[in-house]
């Protein structure tokens, strides 16, 4: 039997409860930064003011973010948060694809901002009631770009097992990684980028359910960048990598990394109607845009959603493809869907509107 294309019939997103403008954030930065030297201060203040995420929201208040903390308790709160936020945003999104628990056949969960065993995926099989043959992929060290990996783990299950449905759910907590003895530039603009959410996409390959469908996936691994993005675990968690060159590398490899991929499935960059991108930050998203723009794309709601919730590592680019998802798409209409991350690596899927 030949499988349906694997179809996105349902989307949701979720964020925890405590949540800070950054107007509110910079009273706290000026305490934590009251030590360090003048020049040092006024350019981080700076930094947080200029990176164009106007709020964010995290599973801990703000007092705590800041105050000492073991990485035995922010992880303890890491957990406690995905599961609530997991299961949250689980429910919402099968309630969008009109899809009953005991119906999903494959769930992955998504998440590198903390450390469970068991995974979230088994605690989302009892408080949802899922089915106790489903299949379970817990990804845990993609990064940004685990949003994009674990779509492309699902539509290879779909393509493989017709009449089946999937789940992708990624929870990120950034909030739980910041380092508050770390003054390091790489610990101030992820402060100052980064905040926490959950994301869920419901897939399906029954030839019945009708969405955008993925028409093709691929990931591009760059050679020998192993140290350009990810974390270090040290004894207060997990501390930020991230290499000062990343827009840099991702413009001199971005013709590798999109025109063969469109190539490889018989399209040109002019033939892509939207793009459906990851924000992993200010100097990223203008780069993008700039490479993008002489094609005519924009990449709004990526800045909108930057400007929002902030990044929120792999959830990020999920918020981005809801809020395409809640707009009305004319048929055969494509979507780029890119993110970048840890290895380094790009990933890329292409959507059709039906």
């Amino acid at each position: 039997m030949k499988s349906h294309p694997p179809t996105i019939i349902g989307t949701a997103t979720a964020v925890p409860s405590y949540t800070k403008s950054t107007e509110e954030i910079l009273g706290y930065l000026e305490e934590f930064l009251k030590d360090q030297e003048e020049r040092f201060r006024q350019k981080v203040m700076r930094i947080f003011k200029y990176a164009q995420v106007d709020r964010r929201y995290a599973i801990m208040s703000a007092e705590d973010v800041f105050r000492p903390m073991s990485f035995e308790e922010k992880n303890r709160k890491y957990v406690t948060a995905a599961k609530s936020l997991s299961e949250e945003v689980l429910r919402k999104a099968l309630e969008d694809a009109n899809t009953a628990p005991g119906e999903l056949d494959y769930i992955i969960t998504v998440s590198c901002t903390g450390f469970m065993i068991p995974s979230v995926d088994a605690y989302l099989i009892n408080s949802l009631g899922l089915s106790p043959d489903i299949v379970r992929l817990p990804v845990t060290e993609m990064g940004c770009v685990g949003g994009v990996s674990g779509l492309i783990y699902a539509e290879q299950f779909l393509k493989a097992n017709p009449n089946k449905k999937a789940a992708v759910v990624a929870v990120e907590a950034p909030s739980a990684t910041f380092q508050r003895r770390d003054f390091s530039m790489t610990n101030m603009v992820s402060a100052a980028i980064f905040g926490d959410g959950a994301a869920a996409v419901i897939l399906s390959s029954h030839k019945e359910d009708s969405g955008p469908v993925i028409r093709g996936s691929a990931m591009y691994h760059f050679y020998n960048e192993t140290e350009m993005m990810g974390f270090e675990v040290v004894d207060s968690g997990f501390q930020m990598v991230l290499d000062v060159e990343v827009p840099e590398k991702i413009a001199e490899e971005f013709e590798d990394i999109i025109h063969p991929f469109l190539q490889d499935n018989g399209l040109q960059i002019q033939d892509i109607d939207h793009l459906i991108f990851h924000p992993g930050g200010k100097k990223i998203v203008r780069l993008v845009e700039d490479l993008f723009s002489q094609w005519g794309n924009n990449i709004e709601h990526t800045k909108e959603v930057l400007r929002q919730y902030g990044n929120m590592s792999s959830a990020t680019v999920l918020f981005v493809l809801h809020k395409f998802l809640q707009e009305e798409r004319k048929p055969k209409e494509k979507g780029l869907m890119l993110s970048f991350g840890p290895g380094f690596t790009a990933q890329r899927i292409l959507l059709e509107w039906q």
